[in-house]
């Protein structure tokens, strides 16, 4: 790996406006924005006042629930790693977004986190809980891809190597705010004083070694422009970040359905002994590649049969999914919002072209 270490923005003591939608790259300010802001920006106050009703006996303070923990509990998988396992839901306040999966392995010296949750809050919490699980600090961390839960927890790593691929970096140097943005519109409080902190170190793909831990580093694309996967050739255990879902519909604003698709034939052709995916259980049976493999080969015939047909998109999401894939996490919304993606550039396939010839 070669350091790259991009400056890193300051801490913000309130939430920024918000923009979009959370896994847009740029969209246009929300109206309410100001007005969340000014809230958020007054929780000290109202926390000043929420303690002296406390003294009085008064009723918690509506800020007061906003604050809770993430309460982050690892479980070991294998033999040095160690997972906490995100909700399969979308993002909310209610969940804070703790959606995604993180990993812990325990290296030579010391921890590596592998995907860092999406806020500050969170990295803060990743960090101790490595320490909790295994009497050991973090010493690096690595991110698989762009999307914000899985790296906005990075800035409670800052001082640490924080590694992804060249393309990673470069996305979130580049696109990082707006994630920020968007998530600040989803969660609310809980992503105060986070900031888009992108990683600070590359990683370079082949067999590397991390922590004097080896791991065979596979640099590939589909569900965005860069997706890491880690191999750990100590246990053969596969960390597939958002390559592989399993049990909850896989996301695709950034997606190339064909690239994913041999992504995941190179994954599989590992023979991994666990899928750790970016999104659902473990896996030791080969589950997640397979069913995210079959639900995009799905996605892209009903797309193309909707286009064929002249289907509108609120015709298509209207159409019942099949049972197997009805029955995953966060559906049919995430269906709907794969047409909203995905659909125009089918529409535009199935055209006819006049012929100016």
């Amino acid at each position: 790996m070669s350091p790259r270490r991009p400056r890193c923005a300051p801490r913000r003591a309130a939430p920024r406006p918000a923009r979009g939608g959370p896994d847009a790259a740029a969209a246009p300010a929300a109206p309410a924005a100001l007005s969340r802001r000014q809230a958020l920006r007054g929780a000290a106050a109202l926390g000043a006042a929420g303690l002296a009703a406390g003294a009085l006996g008064g009723a918690a303070p509506l800020w007061a629930e906003a604050r809770r923990a993430y309460a982050l509990e690892p479980r070991q998988v294998a033999a040095g790693i160690w997972m906490i396992e995100g909700r399969r839901e979308y993002f909310s306040a209610e969940n804070g977004g703790a959606i995604v999966n993180c990993a812990l392995i325990e290296t030579d010296e010391g921890v590596l986190a592998v995907d860092l949750g999406p806020s500050l809050r969170y990295g803060e919490e990743l960090r101790a809980a490595a320490l909790r699980a295994t009497g050991r600090p973090v010493f690096a961390a690595l991110v698989t891809h762009q999307h914000p839960d899985h790296f906005m927890g990075a800035q409670a790593f800052a001082d640490l190597p924080v590694l992804a691929l060249a393309e990673t970096q470069r996305q979130i140097a580049l696109h990082g705010d707006s994630y920020a943005d968007n998530m600040y519109r989803l969660l609310g409080d809980w992503m105060r004083g986070s900031e888009a902190t992108p990683p600070n170190a590359v990683v370079e793909p082949g067999e590397v070694a991390l922590g004097g831990r080896p791991f065979l580093a596979l640099a590939l694309s589909g569900h965005t422009p860069a997706d890491l996967a880690l191999l750990d050739r100590r246990t053969g255990t596969l960390i597939a970040g958002d390559l592989a879902f399993l049990d909850r519909a896989p996301t695709t604003p950034d997606a190339d359905l064909d690239a994913w698709r041999r992504s995941i034939e190179q994954l599989a052709a590992l023979d991994a002994a666990a899928t750790l995916p970016g999104h659902g259980p473990i896996d030791p049976e080969g589950r997640a590649l397979r069913q995210t493999r079959a639900y995009l080969d799905w996605l892209d015939g009903a797309l193309r049969d909707g286009a064929e047909r002249g289907l509108s998109m609120p015709e298509l999401m209207a159409a019942p999914l099949p049972p197997e894939f009805a029955a995953m996490g966060v559906q049919p919304d995430e269906f709907a919002r794969s047409v909203v993606h995905l659909y125009p550039a089918y529409e535009r396939a199935a055209m006819p072209r006049a012929d100016h010839g």
